[in-house]
């Protein structure tokens, strides 16, 4: 969830179709915190490599989700869960003709019974960022070689616990990306070598 997320695709042309649909709807309704153009599309590059399953920890209005619908495979399915229950009913209307795609209301522990996952993108919960949210277990969640995306870090090196968390787990390889000056995803790997 990036703070001015939809705001960023102001005058974005290249979009695919359903993430164009999802921005839309996101505006008309006012929610701003969608994924940035920068994250949707490393999210449609990891979706492509995904074999059986993807998850996703909030889905907001689905802007993130299209991305990875959109780059993955016609056997994968896609679970996102989102928490606010009407946030969750627009993003599962927007891909109520996608039968890959199922949208949970609730936390983000829901998500759990619907794995492993080849990619899950943890985005409403199980960062670990905010007091109170356990860190989700990869080894629970991910597939062997699966990989873990969280977004919204501001890049540096300055002291960050939920960064420091998953640099150093135990059970991941993971890098941090600069996507943008201002912006930073982590993408760890399960299973070290």
């Amino acid at each position: 969830m990036s703070h001015h997320g939809t705001d960023a695709y102001l005058g974005v042309t290249d979009l695919p179709p359903l993430v164009a649909r999802a921005v839309t709807v996101a505006g008309e309704r006012g929610f701003a915190h969608s994924c940035r153009p920068e994250q949707g599309r490393l999210l449609k590059a990891l979706a492509s490599g995904a074999l059986t399953a993807i998850g996703e920890t909030g889905t907001g209005c689905g802007v993130g989700l299209a991305w990875l619908a959109s780059g993955a495979g016609p056997d994968v399915r896609l679970v996102s869960v989102e928490r606010n229950p009407v946030l969750a009913r627009i993003a599962a209307d927007l891909f109520d003709d996608d039968p890959r795609v199922t949208v949970l209301r609730g936390e983000w522990r829901e998500i759990v019974a619907h794995g492993p996952f080849d990619l899950l993108a943890l985005d409403g919960g199980g960062q670990g960022k905010r007091p109170g949210d356990a860190p989700a277990d990869p080894e629970e969640l991910l597939t062997p070689q699966g990989t873990l995306l969280i977004d919204d870090f501001t890049p540096g090196f300055h002291p960050d616990p939920p960064r420091e968390h998953w640099l150093t787990h135990p059970a991941l390889t993971t890098v941090e990306l600069r996507l943008a000056p201002d912006f930073a995803t982590l993408v760890g790997t399960h299973g070290r070598r």
